[in-house]
């Protein structure tokens, strides 16, 4: 079943619809310490070096914080986060909050992305910002302009989407920990074309295409989930690898049936993100092309509590071992239960609510302070498998078992 579905029907929805880097001190700022440069000339190639960070949870308002932006409260969440020895987040802007309507982004919300630049910057965390969101554990968040059946070919919408990255952009270009902008979260579980991936796939080139013109410094990418990669679901792989200097995956155990597949620690499950980059890696025909785990995660609702630290130190072995780049895990931390959601969400947190490190924090932070900033090995020796003949979801499990076999 695929994630949206899951979450749709267990959970009600209850979403309604220039500046340089900052110096000011803060009492609660961690130490200053060295992290791997973010940015290459354009055209390059990302640096291959290990990247560790989290998708950025507020601890009092989830993703609506930026509704009552609390830098105080901002600042402890990040604390924790920099204390974990993490370099970047990624951060989610509600779109129909910071653009209400077509032709007008609100000034206000810009002002507090910079100031929340600000806070990451202090504490020498890059961010990484997803823009057209959209999709959230289960319910859609749609500007009023939205046009659902045209989201992909309207002009009106891309030029409103221009409008949005561009303004936003004269924010985050002044700031230097600036990771780079995502087109949005899971996108295809708000708006999509299904098979007719030639639509989604012209809209995604343009857009990327303004966000180079815009920051050519940074790493601009599709924060696709796992469906377009098991059905043909709005954007193509070819197009996927093509369009990205590094391709994103997002990986759970759950919402991708590995959990059919084994138990938490047999390859389907311990090998998902390895055996999901190497399909990446298939369909680009190239055995350097970078991969971000940009999420992945374990909720104990999954496995058993006391196994989640060994479920992660394994599976993240096993995709560094395939020359994974970058991860972040979802999420920073756990979610407040005033939120509505399916209680799997709740708890899948790297911190707790009260700021405290998990155990599975831990052995996140021991591999994040192992690779770090190191060269990425990649093996360029390895024959690729054939690709699935058709793009299913059982023939891309049959292709990823047989990987995961070998």
């Amino acid at each position: 079943m695929l994630r949206r579905d899951l979450l749709k029907a267990a959970v009600a929805a209850t979403l309604a619809p220039q500046c340089a880097m900052g110096q000011e001190a803060s009492s609660a700022s961690q130490p200053s310490r060295e992290t791997p440069q973010a940015t290459t000339p354009a055209g390059g190639n990302p640096p291959m070096r290990y990247r560790f960070g989290v998708n950025y949870v507020n601890t009092r308002d989830w993703l609506y914080f930026w509704n009552d932006f609390d830098a105080g409260q901002v600042a402890r969440d990040l604390d924790a986060i920099a204390a974990m020895d993490m370099d970047h987040l990624r951060v989610f802007a509600l779109w129909p909050y910071f653009q209400p309507w077509r032709n007008w982004v609100d000034p206000g919300y810009l002002r507090r992305l910079d100031k929340f630049m600000k806070l990451a910057a202090q504490r020498n965390l890059d961010v990484c910002l997803a823009m057209l969101n959209g999709w959230f554990s289960g319910s859609c968040l749609r500007p009023i302009f939205d046009e659902p059946q045209n989201f992909y070919t309207s002009p009106r919408m891309l030029e409103s989407q221009q409008q949005y990255f561009r303004e936003t952009a004269a924010v985050l270009k002044g700031h230097r920990n600036f990771l780079g902008f995502d087109l949005g979260n899971e996108m295809t579980c708000c708006w999509s074309t299904h098979e007719k991936t030639a639509e989604s796939d012209a809209w995604m080139e343009k857009l990327l295409a303004y966000a180079n013109q815009l920051c050519p410094e940074q790493f601009h990418v599709n924060g696709v989930g796992d469906s377009p990669w098991f059905y043909p679901e709005t954007f193509s792989p070819q197009s996927l690898v093509r369009l990205q200097k590094i391709v994103c995956i997002h990986c759970y155990i759950l919402f991708t049936g590995a959990l059919k597949r084994g138990g938490a620690m047999d390859p389907p499950c311990v090998k998902l993100i390895a055996g999901m980059a190497a399909l990446v890696r298939a369909f680009a025909n190239d055995p350097a092309k970078p991969v971000w785990a940009q999420e992945f995660g374990v909720s104990p609702e999954w496995i058993d509590r006391k196994l989640i630290p060994r479920f992660v130190e394994a599976t993240m072995h096993a995709a560094i071992d395939e020359g994974v780049s970058w991860f972040t895990w979802w999420s920073s931390h756990d979610v407040p239960r005033k939120f509505e959601l399916n209680s799997l969400e709740y708890e899948l947190g790297l911190i707790t609510l009260d700021n405290k490190p998990k155990e599975q924090a831990r052995t996140y932070q021991s591999i994040a302070r192992q690779y770090r900033g190191k060269p990425v090995a990649v093996k360029t020796g390895k024959a690729f498998s054939p690709l699935p003949v058709q793009r299913s979801y059982d023939s891309t499990w049959k292709w990823l078992l047989e990987w995961m076999g070998r």
